[in-house]
């Protein structure tokens, strides 16, 4: 999605200069060849990645860094060009100049302070069926960490330790992506930053923990590459469920947490509105329904699969980052991962059961975000006759 919503807006961005340069010709502008130099350069940057990525034989983080800087260039440089001509071809171009700059000022914010400051989300659940012993429960849950991709490692991880840590969580929760291509990203530094979390954390395996996206395969095999980034995090302590369920207590009372990890073979599909999941009923089996079920699963596109069981009284998920776009003139807003996902960002009920999808912390693609903040979310256990 992301490749053609490129591609397109390449193409557009083209025909607008195109018809711009047309115009301005014929007016005799001066400084027309330094402009169509710029033009032809930004314009350009998303041939340039895909040469790099052509003839390139891995994709370490490295080359994936210069990626996502080729792309934040260009949104940077681009569209905000656009939105001048749309000005400029209803002859308000001081008007369209304008705004243009703010624009730019805008996605500058968001590549610095909109990707950096986290926002904490509180949330309560209410259910007759939360037993009593958890009544005041507290959860955080994060995800989607990317810790390969992020600018300024120990100061983006220590915030979002010292977030987590703020909150006196009960349990802290991971739902996935914890890299974002290999499992080296875990490395020293990283895991004792992560290590510095002090409440016991679970968490699921996501579409970039599991190797898939790894060009060198012959060195790096995903299995192996997968493997790694579980054992990884148990070295800091974190219990990672791996399609399987434990049982936390409180004095007499007990809830059931289950995790289910990303498949492989899902990963051309991830985006999909609907996704299989033939191995659901194994992954429940011997599960009492009678318990309070957590179920951490990375994609929200299986909550309709867990709640046809029986279980997911609570779904937590991430995956989606509302797709690091976001307005937010209403509630949940609008975010271009509507035209993808059913559910995309936020809190959704359906009878006893409810969805929660983190919107991250991390970042790929492009290192930004606008309107869909960092998030740490606090959901707080409520049991309601």
């Amino acid at each position: 999605m992301l490749f053609t919503l490129t591609l397109i807006l390449t193409l557009a961005a083209f025909a607008a200069d195109w018809i711009h340069l047309r115009h301005q010709r014929r007016r005799g502008t001066p400084a027309l060849r330094s402009f169509i130099i710029w033009i032809l350069a930004t314009d350009a940057l998303p041939l340039i990645s895909a040469i790099v990525g052509w003839i390139s034989r891995d994709n370490g983080p490295g080359l994936m860094n210069l990626y996502m800087w080729l792309f934040w260039a260009w949104i940077v440089t681009v569209l905000p060009r656009l939105l001048y001509y749309v000005f400029h071809f209803f002859r308000l171009p001081r008007t369209g100049l304008l705004l243009a700059a703010a624009f730019t000022l805008f996605l500058l914010w968001g590549t610095t302070f909109g990707r950096t400051r986290i926002h904490v989300n509180r949330i309560e659940i209410c259910s007759d069926r939360i037993p009593a012993a958890f009544d005041g429960f507290r959860i955080v849950q994060f995800s989607d960490a990317h810790v390969g991709a992020l600018v300024r490692p120990e100061r983006e991880l220590t915030r979002l330790t010292d977030t987590i840590n703020a909150l006196r969580p009960d349990a802290v929760f991971f739902t996935g992506d914890l890299v974002n291509i290999r499992s080296a990203e875990l490395d020293d530094r990283t895991m004792a930053l992560l290590q510095r979390i002090e409440t016991p954390v679970w968490s699921v395996t996501g579409n970039h923990d599991v190797g898939t996206y790894i060009r060198d395969s012959v060195r790096y095999p995903a299995a192996v590459e997968a493997r790694k980034v579980v054992e990884r995090q148990r070295e800091m302590g974190w219990c990672v469920l791996e399609d399987t369920t434990v049982y936390l207590r409180r004095g007499a009372d007990s809830l059931a947490l289950t995790g289910i990890s990303f498949d492989p073979a899902l990963r051309e599909r991830r985006h999909d509105r609907h996704l299989p999941a033939d191995n659901l009923p194994t992954v429940y089996a011997g599960v009492p329904d009678s318990l309070y079920n957590i179920t951490l699963v990375h994609v929200p596109q299986l909550w309709e699969q867990i709640t046809a069981l029986g279980y997911g009284d609570l779904t937590l998920s991430g995956h989606v980052h509302a797709m690091q776009m976001k307005i937010r003139p209403w509630g949940r807003g609008w975010s271009p991962a509507v035209w993808l996902y059913e559910r995309w960002s936020g809190r959704y009920d359906n009878g006893r059961h409810t969805l929660y999808i983190n919107d991250g912390t991390g970042y790929v693609a492009y290192p930004m975000r606008l309107g869909a903040w960092p998030e740490v979310t606090l959901f707080t256990l409520k049991r309601c006759e």
